[in-house]
């Protein structure tokens, strides 16, 4: 499920920006869908949809994807916690259960764990 749902968040995101900056800089490769009138175009259009000025929106795409993107990774870090904590050291997962840091012995005579 993680799986998909990057693929499904980063794909999509990673389409958005190539075409950004792509027709940002009008490196176009012969198309209408990368070219500067087009990407002009559709951020008047979006400006004028949203009411803003065209010139603001990438700033506000880039906010907003930053927030999402945060939200998405918080809500991955949380559902995989047990293993990134193993993976920094902090707590062994052996089999997928948590194990003690460090157990008990019997055999030794001293206190400390």
């Amino acid at each position: 499920m993680i799986r998909a749902l990057l693929l499904f968040w980063l794909l999509p995101l990673g389409f958005f920006w190539s075409w950004y900056f792509l027709s940002l800089n009008d490196i176009n490769f012969g198309t209408l869908f990368f070219s500067r009138p087009l990407h002009d175009h559709v951020f008047a259009i979006y400006g004028s949809l949203l009411g803003v000025e065209p010139e603001l929106l990438p700033a506000m795409i880039a906010k907003a994807l930053f927030v999402d993107s945060s939200i998405v990774a918080a809500v991955i870090a949380f559902r995989q916690r047990r293993r990134i904590a193993a993976w920094l050291g902090q707590a062994p997962v052996v089999a997928g259960v948590p194990q003690e840091p460090f157990a008990r012995s019997d055999d030794s005579r001293s206190s400390a764990p």
